[in-house]
């Protein structure tokens, strides 16, 4: 798939079917988030990638609108000693980038997801470290739902541009 196509046929999947993801392609959404450009090159991530059920219930249980039954969740986590000793929060931008990575290649492999925000909500950060036990120093910044799009899936693609958006000067 070409990038501008990628980019402007990805839509939010909210329903998978139970196909397993394989390997290879986990392998490399992960490397199109390590790709993302970040402040610095201080590259201030850890990646969860999540496929126990129990640890995937305790996810959806912990977010109020992320409900979703897939085959993995990838939690993007800023790594807080990667931003040292700058400690500035352009950390969010970079894995603000990550994020959107992982969605465009998701889409590119054929695969659905849908992203639900964790970061900056302090409940929600503080509910996901204790639903998977991410240690001090890592902030899970958003919980990205990733499987085959299940034939019940109704998500369209949606055409954003709206040239009232945009300033010429």
């Amino acid at each position: 798939m070409e990038a501008i196509e990628t980019i402007l046929t990805r839509k939010s999947v909210r329903q998978f079917s139970d196909k397993e993801i394989e390997e290879e392609k986990i392998e490399t959404i992960l490397k199109a988030a390590m790709a993302s450009p970040s402040a610095v090159n201080r590259q201030p991530w850890e990646f969860y990638v999540v496929k126990n059920k129990e640890y995937k219930e305790a996810i959806k249980k912990a977010m109020p609108f992320g409900k979703f039954d897939s085959p993995i969740i990838i939690i993007p986590c800023v790594k807080e000693s990667a931003t040292l000793p700058i400690n500035h929060d352009l950390c969010y931008c970079d894995l603000s980038a990550a994020s959107e990575n992982i969605l465009l290649a998701a889409h590119a492999l054929g695969l659905g997801a849908v992203w639900c925000a964790i970061y900056p909500g302090k409940d929600r950060i503080k509910a996901i470290k204790k639903a998977i036990n991410i240690p001090l120093g890592l902030t899970p910044f958003s919980a990205i739902y990733i499987g085959y799009p299940s034939e019940e899936d109704k998500s369209v693609i949606k055409d954003k541009y709206d040239i009232k958006k945009v300033r010429t000067i």
